[in-house]
């Protein structure tokens, strides 16, 4: 069987830009192996090229056409539903090089759509107000991901997602999400692999947003007991019978070319 790898980067290969135990070699054996992939990821706090910078600096080899963030995800969307608008981007991290083709500003009052990126300081009670007077004043406001929580070395940080759901109650709207668990990042990592959904492999820590959310576009999940990963929440997940489960669960990427081998014998 012809398979396509898709990892998430933050809490599968590193954490705090920290290689995980034995990730870069199985990174390494699959892609001597020939497996087409991708990298996925809800990173916002970084570019494309600031992230595969950051990860050949931990051992691994990856090029930034590789990788797809939230971010490239965000700008393609912008410029093929809201072509030529204004656009003003509340993030935490330098990411203007991936949002290419996006007219920029920084003033939120004359912003013809608002963007929301990752949380961070930058997300302080102004500039949610803010936010949320464009939002009643009938201005689009995209987020470029729905993320609760990300990981860190130090424990688990907020993320823009618990954000989201408080904007849409105090608005009476809902703001559109563009990676993951939305269908299009999926889809569009797909697509460059030329590949079906069903032959490509997505790995990741989040259950909901990684590995359900691959799942639900018809790709094969596989969770990994690192990042984020909460034991409480598969035993949670697994005693409801009528929910969905992870297609696999390993305890981290290191078991992955195991794994991998033998769905390809399948």
């Amino acid at each position: 069987m012809a398979l396509g790898l898709l990892l998430d980067i933050d809490g599968v290969m590193v954490t705090s830009w920290k290689a995980l135990p034995g990730a870069v070699d199985a990174v390494a054996k699959l892609y001597e192996r020939g497996y087409p992939r991708m990298f996925l990821t809800n990173t916002t706090s970084r570019s494309r090229g600031d992230i595969a910078e950051a990860l050949n600096a931990c051992g691994f080899e990856v090029s930034p056409e590789e990788i797809l963030t939230a971010a490239k995800l965000t700008a393609e969307y912008l410029t093929a539903n809201h072509p030529g608008k204004r656009v003003w981007v509340l993030n935490e991290g330098p990411i203007a090089e991936d949002m290419t083709g996006v007219e920029l500003t920084d003033d939120p009052a004359s912003a013809e759509v608002v963007v929301l990126g990752g949380a961070g300081p930058v997300f302080d009670h102004r500039s949610l107000s803010q936010v949320l007077e464009s939002m009643v004043s009938g201005v689009p406001v995209v987020a470029m991901h729905r993320s609760m929580t990300w990981s860190t070395a130090g424990g688990l940080s907020i993320d823009t997602g618990v954000y989201l759901e408080g904007l849409e109650k105090a608005a009476g709207r809902k703001i559109k999400a563009i990676g993951k668990p939305s269908p299009l990042g999926f889809r569009a990592a797909v697509d460059l692999m030329q590949l079906e959904p069903n032959q490509v492999i997505m790995v990741g820590d989040d259950m909901h947003n990684d590995v359900l959310g691959a799942q639900a576009a018809a790709l094969i999940g596989v969770l990994v007991r690192t990042g984020k990963f909460r034991d409480e929440a598969l035993r949670a997940l697994q005693r409801d019978e009528f929910g969905p489960v992870p297609d696999h669960v390993i305890d981290s990427v290191a078991d992955l070319p195991a794994l991998v081998q033998k769905l390809a014998e399948q």
